[in-house]
């Protein structure tokens, strides 16, 4: 990997190409283009004097850090195709690794574009928002329970109806989708069984400032526990964006079902376990931002994840703790300028459950209170 980063860096320094920011479509017919982003960050946690109530993957209640820290190229070769390469160097993230890496036949673009390499999944909105235009520093506990794996290997189809003219409606993009069939383990592994993972996603847009999505994933995982058949996963999501007169709603929710192993726990920092089972899962986020000049744009934002289902010893099942968990968020996004932006997030964090005997109400567990603030720069290259 020390080669990696040093091979690029000196392609950064060698290079006469403009910048452009990362995370986002591959490059245009200009030649090669250098993109990036980087995300310092701080993070304060109102947990008082008890180290064991630090969350977040924290040490402790109050550090900078990096969020994200990327580098990459992308660009085209005549005449039909395009490609895009990018890296994560964040140490918070365990960098530094491959990222995004794959190679775009684009000759019935917008119609049609067929990508081959590791990319970031076609499930969900918050998912397909770039890490660098997210509304809020974190993506919900929703989208990252349910969404994952963020990045897998294998094959995409996607594209749109451009600026053709449907029903009477005229503006671009009126429909657009994104199939996947990808291993399913998640990026920079090989694949463990023969099953793939199939994902697809359509967007319908009614007018230019409405969008109305839905997701659909399905796959066979491999077993994480030895001798227990492959499992079952199903996912599926809808989702909403609309913007009027300075306001922007957004709102989506995911459900998720798993038959087999699955690794359950890991609220507020504790380590997950695999269990085997079946298991429900789903959750909703909804955020409004309101744009009072051209730099400053306020966001409030309200998210749910719950958790249930039923565990398997041989025989006999057992009722799981029906688990959910809550955050509000209070913030701002303050830009400077097309590539310069600084985000502050308070939020609070709410976790509670109740408790089953014999398949029936047993006992009720009060929910705690916890909150944290968070603030971030981030630069763009371009």
């Amino acid at each position: 990997m020390k080669k990696l980063f040093f091979a690029l860096a000196a392609f950064l320094l060698i290079s006469g190409y403009s910048f452009a920011q990362g995370c986002g479509d591959s490059g245009g017919d200009d030649g090669v283009k250098i993109i990036g982003f980087i995300q310092p960050e701080y993070q304060y946690q109102f947990v008082g004097d008890s180290v064991t109530s630090v969350m977040n993957g924290l040490k402790e209640p109050s550090s900078f850090y990096f969020r994200r820290a990327r580098l990459g190229v992308s660009g085209s070769i005549p005449y039909d195709f395009s490609y895009y390469v990018i890296a994560e160097f964040s140490p918070s993230l365990g960098g530094p690794y491959i990222l995004d890496a794959f190679v775009t036949y684009k000759r019935w673009a917008p119609y049609l574009k067929i990508s081959f390499g590791q990319f970031k999944g076609a499930f969900g909105l918050e998912l397909q928002t770039p890490c660098h235009g997210l509304y809020t520093i974190n993506r919900s506990r929703v989208v990252n329970e349910l969404a994952s794996p963020f990045r897998d290997f294998g094959v995409m189809l996607l594209g749109s109806t451009g600026e053709k003219e449907i029903f009477g409606m005229d503006h671009g993009d009126i429909f657009s989708y994104m199939l996947t069939l990808t291993n399913g383990n998640g990026q920079n592994v090989y694949d463990d069984n023969t099953d793939k993972e199939f994902t697809g996603r359509l967007v319908f847009s009614p007018f230019e400032d409405i969008k109305i999505g839905g997701s659909m994933r399905y796959g066979r995982p491999n077993s994480i526990t030895a001798g227990n058949p492959d499992g079952k996963k199903l996912r599926y999501g809808f989702d909403l964006s609309a913007k009027k007169k300075g306001f922007f709603l957004q709102g989506e929710y995911i459900y998720g079902y798993d038959e087999g192993t699955s690794m359950v726990g890991g609220g507020c920092g504790s380590t997950p376990t695999p269990v085997n089972g079946e298991f429900y899962k789903g959750g909703y986020w909804v955020a409004l931002q309101y744009e009072i000049s051209p730099a400053f744009h306020p966001i409030i934002k309200y998210q749910v994840y719950n958790t249930d289902g039923k565990t398997f010893v041989g025989e006999v099942s057992t009722p799981m703790e029906f688990q959910s968990q809550k955050e509000y968020i209070l913030g701002f996004n303050y830009y400077f300028n097309d590539y310069t932006r600084f985000q502050a997030n308070y939020v609070i964090y709410e976790d509670s459950y109740l408790s089953y005997g014999k398949g029936s109400f047993k006992s009720f567990g009060s929910g705690f209170f916890k909150s944290y603030l968070m603030l971030q720069a981030q630069v763009k290259f371009n």
